[in-house]
């Protein structure tokens, strides 16, 4: 499965650079099915260290749901990474994540289990991964 064909129709390869050194990636191909981002850059997929790369079924279901079906809701928010306290946002559009405060850098709960969404009111907010978007919207500073 595959998104962005409006950027790119066809992807046969995807470079990395060749070692983890210079923040390549190695996949075992074949092997394992994988959520891979990246970026486009003169007609060829890159990705690399610094990019969201997980074995699919490492992901939880959540994940998995709001890939397919949720998150394109928070398009327009953008995630404001919390790293110490005190930590705010500066704008309706903001989700404050702070999975960083506790996980020193890895995905936590608040990345595994919610989705920042824009709610109908116009601002964004944390939404509980699949249930319905106006049933769980916690508080923007909650987990």
């Amino acid at each position: 499965m595959y998104r962005g064909f409006k950027k790119m129709p066809h992807v046969q390869y995807i470079y990395t650079e060749s070692s983890e050194s210079l923040c390549g990636v190695k996949l075992e191909v074949n092997k394992y099915q994988y959520l891979i981002t990246g970026r486009v850059y003169e007609g060829k997929v890159y990705t690399g260290l610094c990019n969201l790369i997980e074995k699919w079924d490492k992901l939880t279901l959540p994940q998995r749901k709001g890939l397919n079906h949720r998150y394109h809701q928070g398009c327009s928010c953008k995630i404001k990474p919390c790293y110490y306290l005190p930590c705010f946002i500066t704008s309706k559009s903001e989700c404050l994540w702070t999975d960083l405060l506790s996980n020193f850098g890895t995905p936590g709960y608040q990345s595994k289990n919610y989705v920042c969404v824009k709610q109908k009111e116009g601002y964004c907010s944390w939404s509980r991964g699949w249930t319905p978007q106006d049933r769980s919207v916690i508080n923007t500073t909650d987990p």
